[in-house]
């Protein structure tokens, strides 16, 4: 219970704190709206065809939602190599699922069939998005990334700092052939990488701590993707500018992607944005095969 004086004391501030009050005006940076790729693909192996689905927004004011916009046109151009011999290509339409959601998937009303099978997958198969908006072409051109299954998933014990976290151990084999990279996400907006520099065709398992509390019966999957060298610093410092808040929304800092405004560019084998260094737009392209696994916590 208050005093009456600490109570009397109260009452006389607080007049003066209200008429004290100022509307204090922030000014946020404006800049042109920049075109906003959303385009990492997950593939199933077991599934028979890639879940091809881009979503395209723009970047907007500080305090604003970040709008949905529609592309002029949009492809996948679809190549399998043998070493350094193109042996097989084809293209894949895509069209808006439904009229204003900026979301893309191979047009279903093509003459025929626009998905890719997943048959059709290997290491050496690279695609190329090709799409124009508000006038200006883009490219982005990225290599099929395998990747090794989750060996297991469990819960531990340990805690951090506050001691309320729940920590689950992931595991996985690298396979030792290449040097590898790998993307985890364990919930809407949390994501890790790693890489195996230190354990190169080796068993490991670590652990990964969710800090806020989750109530037991919780199922939780961690997912699994492969990625390469390129994709992997993106989402390393992606990771890091989004502080964890989703790595396909207006970053804290501009950080390139794939993706190159080739408007002005007459060879398409120049995938650069030399000379044009403020017309690239943000997100990435990749298209990668991803392992599941799933846990219910105790």
């Amino acid at each position: 219970m208050l005093s009456r004086r600490f109570l009397l004391l109260f009452l006389l501030w607080l007049p003066l704190a209200s008429g004290c009050e100022d509307v204090i005006e922030v000014d946020t940076p404006e800049a042109e709206p920049r075109l906003i790729v959303d385009g990492l693909i997950r593939v199933d192996p077991a599934e028979a065809y890639v879940p091809v689905r881009i979503t395209l927004r723009e970047s907007a004011g500080f305090f604003e939602p970040v709008p949905v916009t529609q592309a002029e046109n949009i492809l996948i151009q679809v190549e399998r190599f043998d070493g350094d011999q193109l042996i097989e290509s084809f293209t894949s339409s895509l069209a808006e699922e439904t009229p204003g959601s900026g979301v893309y998937i191979p047009d279903p009303n093509a003459t025929f069939d626009q998905r890719i099978p997943t048959v059709f997958l290997n290491a050496e198969v690279r695609f190329t998005l090709q799409l124009r908006h508000r006038g200006r072409q883009y490219l982005a051109q990225t290599w099929y990334q395998p990747v090794a299954p989750i060996d297991f998933l469990v819960q531990g014990r340990a805690t951090l700092l506050e001691g309320d976290e729940t920590e689950v151990i992931v595991a996985f084999t690298d396979p030792g052939t290449t040097v590898d990279h790998y993307l985890f996400q364990f919930d809407p907006g949390l994501f890790l990488v790693t890489e195996d520099t230190f354990y190169q065709g080796q068993f490991f398992q670590f652990s990964y701590f969710y800090e806020e509390p989750i109530e037991p019966g919780t199922v939780k999957t961690v997912e699994l993707m492969g990625a390469d060298a390129a994709f992997y610093a993106y989402m390393d410092e992606l990771i890091v500018q989004s502080d964890q808040q989703g790595p396909f929304q207006t970053p804290a800092a501009t950080v390139r992607g794939n993706l190159v405004d080739v408007t002005d560019i007459d060879n398409r084998d120049l995938f650069d944005n030399t000379g044009r260094p403020d017309t690239f737009p943000l997100g990435y392209f990749a298209i990668v095969e991803v392992d599941r696994a799933q846990i219910t916590i105790q």
